[in-house]
C-alpha cells in the first residue's frame, strides 16, 4: 500500500473535483445542444404556426371571412376597406416601437405582450358577435355610399385596432429566429418558420369554413381562433425561453436560448440603458434603408395580387367557392415544400442575396400568368408563386436580420413590420380601384413591382459582402 501511494502520489482532490466539475458541464451543454436545441426550435415554430392561424382573421377560400360580418352587420365596401386597414394602420405605427422594446427588454417578453393583445382583440370579437344589431347612423352618400354604422361594427372595429397596436407577433419572432441562427443556419431557420405559417395558412381557411358551415355560424370559427390565440400565449409565457441577451435585464446575463444552442453570449454595445438602438441609428446601418425599402417594394406587388385575384377568380374564372379555396390551399402547401426541405438545400449552396435575385424573377413571371383566363396558366402561375416566393422571402428576412445585425436586430425588424403595413394598406385601398379599372390587368402591375424589385435585388451581393467584412 505504501509502494503503491509512494508511486501514485497523494491525490490533489481540488483537481479532480475541477474536472469533475468541468466534464459535467461539458456534458450538460453538449445534451442542451443536441436535444434540448430541436424542443425549442420546434416550440418556436409551434409558436408562428398558432400565430398564423390565430393573428389573421378567418378566411373562406381566400375571401376574407370579415368580409361576410361587415355585410351582415350593415357595412359596404367603404366600411369593409375602413375596418380592414384598422390592423395595417395601427401597426404600421406601433410596430417600430415593439422592436425597439424587444431589444430594450427581450424578445419574450414582447411577443408575450403581442399575443396578449392578440387574444384579447378575439374575445372582444366575440363579443361583437353577441351584442344587438343597434343603429347608430345610417348614411346614404353619393360619396360614401350606403351603409349602416351599427355597435357590432364599431366593436369589431376597436378588436381590429388594439390587434394592430400590439401586432409586432412576426416582428419579434423574426427578431428571435436572428437571434438564435448562426450565419449558416439563418437562411434555413426563416424558411422553416414560412413552412410553419403557411401551414396555418392551410388550415386557418379550412377550420373557418368547416366550423362557419355549422349552426353556430360565425362565432364558431372566432371561438376557435380564440383559443388557439391563447394556446400560442400558454406557450409563449411558460416554455419559450428568452433569446437576446443584449436585452436582458442583469447586465453579463446569458440567455437561456443561447445557450440551448450552443451560441456564446455575444458582447453588447449599449448606446442607452437597458440596451438596444434607435430608428436612426439603424437605418444608418449599411444596406439597412436600401432593404426596408425592396422590402415594401416587394410587398406591394403581393398585395395588388392578394387583393386582386378573388375577385378576378370569381368574376373571370367563373371559379365557386371549393374551387377558389383548393387554388390556394395547394399554393400554400407549395410553399411549406419550397420553404422547408428545398430551401434548406438551396441556402448552403446559394447566397441569400442570389436566391431574393431569382425569387423575384420568378415572382413577376407568376403575375404574367395570373392575368390569364385559361385555368392551366393559372395553375402554372400557382407554380412559380411557390418556386419565387419560398426562395425569396425567407432569403429577404434572412438579410433584413443580417443587416441589422444583434444591436438594431428588433427595431429592424419592427420598421420592416410597418413597411409590410403600410404596404397593404396601399395595396387594399389601391389594387380593388385598379381592379375596378383595369381588370386581369392589376396584375401587370404586381409583375412591374416584381420586376423593379429584380433589378434592384442585384445590388444586394455587393452590400451583403461589405456588411459581412464590417462585421
Amino acid at each position: 500500500m505504501q509502494s503503491l501511494l509512494y508511486a501514485t502520489g497523494p491525490v490533489n482532490w481540488i483537481g479532480v473535483l475541477t474536472l469533475y466539475t468541468r466534464e459535467v458541464r461539458r456534458f450538460l451543454k453538449v445534451f442542451a445542444q443536441t436535444v434540448v436545441a430541436p424542443v425549442v426550435t420546434t416550440l418556436l415554430f409551434l409558436a408562428v404556426f398558432s400565430l398564423a392561424i390565430g393573428s389573421s382573421r378567418p378566411a373562406v377560400a381566400g375571401v376574407p371571412f370579415l368580409v361576410f360580418l361587415v355585410t351582415r352587420f350593415g357595412g359596404n365596401p367603404l366600411i369593409y376597406g375602413v375596418v380592414g386597414a384598422a390592423y395595417p394602420v395601427f401597426q404600421f405605427f406601433v410596430a417600430p416601437v415593439l422592436g425597439r422594446w424587444s431589444d430594450r427588454f427581450g424578445r419574450e417578453r414582447i411577443l408575450l405582450l403581442s399575443q396578449a393583445g392578440t387574444f384579447l382583440s378575439w374575445v372582444i370579437f366575440c363579443v361583437a358577435l353577441t351584442l344587438p344589431v343597434t343603429t347608430l347612423l345610417a348614411v346614404d352618400s353619393a360619396l360614401l355610399g350606403k351603409f349602416t354604422l351599427t355597435l357590432p361594427l364599431v366593436v369589431i372595429f376597436i378588436a381590429r385596432a388594439l390587434d394592430g397596436l400590439t401586432g409586432g407577433n412576426i416582428s419579434v419572432a423574426n427578431a428571435y429566429v436572428a437571434d438564435i441562427s448562426t450565419d449558416e443556419t439563418r437562411n434555413a431557420n426563416f424558411g422553416k418558420m414560412g413552412a410553419a405559417a403557411n401551414l396555418g395558412y392551410i388550415l386557418g381557411p379550412a377550420m373557418a369554413s368547416l366550423l362557419g358551415l355549422t349552426s353556430y355560424g360565425e362565432i364558431l370559427p372566432v371561438l376557435a381562433a380564440t383559443v388557439i390565440s391563447l394556446v400560442a400565449l400558454v406557450m409563449i409565457a411558460a416554455i419559450l425561453p428568452e433569446s437576446n441577451i443584449c436585452g436582458v435585464p442583469a447586465p453579463g446575463s446569458a440567455s437561456r436560448a443561447g445557450g440551448v444552442l450552443g451560441q456564446e453570449p455575444r458582447d453588447c454595445m449599449r448606446t442607452v440603458e437597458g440596451g438596444g438602438g434607435n430608428t436612426r441609428e439603424a437605418l444608418r446601418l449599411p444596406g439597412v434603408a436600401f432593404i426596408l425599402f425592396l422590402n415594401f417594394l416587394i410587398l406591394l406587388s403581393f398585395n395588388f395580387f392578394y387583393t386582386a385575384f378573388p375577385v378576378h377568380a370569381v368574376t373571370n374564372l367563373r371559379w365557386t367557392i371549393v374551387e377558389t379555396g383548393i387554388f390556394f390551399s395547394l399554393l400554400s402547401f407549395l410553399m411549406v415544400i419550397m420553404e422547408g426541405p428545398v430551401l434548406s438545400w438551396l441556402s448552403k449552396r446559394i447566397e441569400e442575396s442570389w436566391l431574393v435575385v431569382a425569387g423575384c424573377f420568378l415572382l413577376g413571371a407568376t403575375f404574367l400568368f395570373m392575368q390569364s383566363f385559361q385555368v392551366a396558366w393559372v395553375y402554372l402561375g400557382a407554380v412559380f408563386f411557390a418556386l419565387g416566393n419560398g426562395i425569396m422571402w425567407p432569403s429577404l428576412v434572412s438579410l433584413v436580420a443580417h443587416f441589422g445585425g444583434a444591436r438594431h436586430q428588433g427595431v429592424v425588424q419592427g420598421m420592416a413590420g410597418s413597411a409590410g403595413s403600410l404596404a397593404g394598406v396601399i395595396g387594399l385601398v389601391s389594387g380593388g380601384i385598379a381592379f375596378g379599372v383595369m381588370g386581369a390587368g392589376t396584375f401587370l402591375i404586381s409583375a412591374g413591382f416584381a420586376y423593379a424589385s429584380f433589378a434592384l435585388a442585384f445590388l444586394l451581393p455587393g452590400m451583403e459582402r461589405k456588411v459581412r467584412e464590417a462585421a
